[in-house]
């Protein structure tokens, strides 16, 4: 049987509420549409065994934790084979939070969260190049991030 994979508005709308806020209540949720809770919980399992929703997480905020450096690095590769080999020691190096494979001048973009300007260092220099395969590396600090969202929700 072929799983149904069409979003319709009412999707969408819950969607657009729990993307605010993960823990509203299927109840409030039902309100908020005018249906049923029960209505609610069949389309929130719909939506979840159609891969749309993919998890529900609290955000953190890494300042809070002391990782007051944010700094994005472009990743050139001694050889485009080496790519699955690197993604893995990546993931071994815990203030890697995002990894993209990436078009352009760079064969991965990644994202790293530090303590301050000195871990960064650390991280780079201990850590990142220190993986076989990377030949070189780019870095930019984030002064700020001005826009962090998800995807819009259409209705």
């Amino acid at each position: 049987m072929e799983k149904n994979t069409h979003i319709d508005i009412l999707d969408r709308k819950i969607l657009s509420i729990l993307v605010k806020n993960a823990k509203t209540p299927f109840l409030e949720v039902a309100k908020l549409c005018k249906v049923s809770g029960s209505a609610i919980h069949q389309r929130v399992n719909k939506l979840i065994d159609m891969g749309v929703i993919t998890g529900s997480h609290f955000s953190i905020d890494p300042k809070k934790l002391g990782f007051k450096t944010t700094a994005y690095v472009g990743i050139y590769l001694e050889n485009a084979l080496l790519f699955a080999d690197v993604l893995e020691e990546m993931k071994k190096i815990p203030e890697i939070v995002q990894c993209h494979y990436t078009t352009g001048q760079y064969s991965m973009f990644v994202k790293i969260f530090a303590k301050d300007n000195m871990h960064l260092k650390q991280v780079l220099s201990e850590k990142l190049v220190a993986v076989r395969g990377v030949l070189r590396t780019d870095t930019f600090m984030s002064l700020e991030a001005l826009i962090d969202r998800d995807v819009p929700i259409e209705m």
